[in-house]
């Protein structure tokens, strides 16, 4: 009996210690490549049902809605939204609504379903601080100094601050396309399907932590498997946008 309850004994222990090592690796395997020492997951959105979408405050909430096709569910910008900013910047902004992140890498499932153009975008808005004060990087099919930059808006209008950026990026048609955004102190570097080298570049500190948001600055486009990895996020709502401008 006792050699019985030894052997027992051993094969349990085995059991756990192999479910252990299991689930560290596929834990590992789940958590991408970069995420820095420190960092860890503190927003994760993947749009499981409308209510999903009370996480974002918008520049107009009539212009987004809860979709489920083209192989997900995501939050889509579906027309132009009836929002004039007071200066020079993006129309289509939906914002997390709850929290604030200074250091971060935020990444997203996204489809542009525009039509095909020069300035076919979807833009990534981060540090924002209010509806005039604020970052974002414009994700673009061609670039030049008014698409497919990072640019700043500081009470005028939105001004370029990439260091360096492609000539462009293809959305492609029904396309899902993976973006990265990391922001560390002032480097900011922008990824867009390939995750080992970024597409654009800059370096800024003029905002510090701020809210995150998705939009286009006039097209229309599909958001889903939001994540942001940070070493906190302050719970803080966001500023409402301006009604009736």
């Amino acid at each position: 009996m006792q050699a019985y309850e030894f052997r027992y004994s051993m094969v349990m222990k085995s059991f756990i210690t192999s479910f252990v090592v299991l689930g560290s690796f596929f834990a590992a395997a789940a958590e991408p490549t970069g995420i820095p020492a420190g960092f860890t997951l503190q927003y994760q959105q993947d749009f499981k049902d409308a209510g999903a979408l009370k996480d974002f405050v918008f520049t107009d909430s009539s212009a987004w809605r809860w979709v489920d096709g083209d192989g997900k569910q995501a939050m889509e910008l579906h027309k132009q939204s009836a929002y004039k900013p007071e200066v020079r910047s993006p129309v289509n902004i939906a914002l997390i609504a709850g929290r604030q992140f200074g250091d971060f890498v935020m990444e997203a499932q996204c489809m542009q379903t525009g039509k095909e153009y020069g300035h076919r975008d979807m833009i990534f808005v981060f540090g924002f601080q209010e509806p005039t004060k604020f970052y974002y990087t414009h994700i673009a099919t061609k670039a030049d100094d008014h698409a497919n930059q990072i640019f700043i808006v500081n009470g005028k209008p939105r001004e370029k601050i990439s260091k360096t950026s492609n000539d462009g990026n293809q959305w492609g048609l029904n396309v899902w396309r993976k973006v990265r955004i990391e922001r560390e102190g002032a480097v900011i570097r922008v990824f867009f399907d390939d995750m080992s080298k970024p597409v654009m570049t800059a370096e800024d500190a003029t905002f510090g932590a701020g809210w995150i948001g998705f939009g286009s600055f006039d097209d229309t486009g599909k958001v889903s498997g939001i994540r942001v990895w940070s070493k906190s996020a302050t719970e803080k709502a966001a500023p409402a946008f301006p009604v009736g401008k």
